[in-house]
């Protein structure tokens, strides 16, 4: 395999339990992965909500599932008290979290193709005025985050039980990622969400902004890469989705010509 990330220094800012394969990945092209995860993620504070969405299971009509987290923190307590419900569809923003899904033995996953969005989920079929108006459905979520999904689907006629399932927070130790960053120590930077770019400018004094500005930042969502520009970041990158996208921008990056 050609080495195309050979000395690179590349931080990988995913949570700790998804930083695996994208940091492997990275290391195989000769690359120096380093984890600074600008999300810690936990069990949701109160467990009851859940508890009694699980009890309701089969009144629901569709479950949609936000992330691989929603699902490795609401499907073994599911599947520890009953069953998947035969008639209950289960629906995934994006193709981690169908993946994370199979793993749990739940197929027949309805998730968009393209565009791993609430956005791009919205368009499908299953999510269209005459499919949810009158039917109750579950969304699956962590704390905090976009409210556009719920409100959208409760316009369309639904009702909908919106179920905080896992807690993000954000890093409170930030001396890594500025030792780092002050020590022109890292060649590029990873972003997976706006609540990430947010948490990592949160830790950083003015010399690591301004050092920051500099590196190439490459992001899967149009919506992080729009966000990272208004904040100044000057070399912005838009990949392709998930880990794939993120490594094939990665090798092809002009890193001679930015070096």
């Amino acid at each position: 395999m050609k080495k195309t990330l050979q000395g690179k220094r590349i931080l990988v800012t995913r949570p700790a339990a998804q930083a695996g394969k994208l940091a492997e990945m990275i290391g195989d092209l000769g690359g120096d992965p380093i984890r600074f995860p600008l999300l810690e993620i936990g069990p949701a504070d109160d467990t009851l909500p859940l508890q009694r969405a699980v009890a309701q299971l089969d009144d629901y009509a569709l479950a949609i599932f936000i992330s691989p987290n929603a699902v490795i923190f609401s499907v073994p307590l599911i599947l520890s008290r009953r069953p998947w419900p035969a008639t209950l569809q289960a629906a995934a923003i994006g193709q981690s979290t169908v993946a994370q899904l199979a793993a749990c033995g739940i197929g027949r996953v309805v998730a968009p193709t393209e565009r791993y969005d609430s956005e791009a989920l919205l368009d499908l079929p299953v999510c269209r005025a005459e499919r949810v108006a009158g039917k109750k459905l579950l969304i699956l979520r962590g704390n905090g985050g976009r409210e556009l999904l719920a409100d959208t689907l409760r316009e369309r006629g639904a009702e909908v039980e919106a179920v905080t399932c896992y807690h993000r927070s954000a890093p409170v130790d930030g001396s890594l990622i500025l030792s780092l960053l002050r020590n022109k120590r890292l060649d590029a930077l990873t972003i997976s969400s706006s609540e990430g770019l947010r948490n990592l400018l949160a830790l950083l004094d003015a010399d690591g902004c301004e050092y920051l500005r500099t590196l190439p930042v490459f992001v899967p969502h149009q919506r992080i890469a729009e966000m990272a520009a208004e904040l100044g970041l000057q070399q912005v990158v838009l990949t392709g989705p998930a880990d794939a996208g993120i490594i094939e921008s990665l090798n092809e990056f002009d890193w001679l010509h930015h070096d």
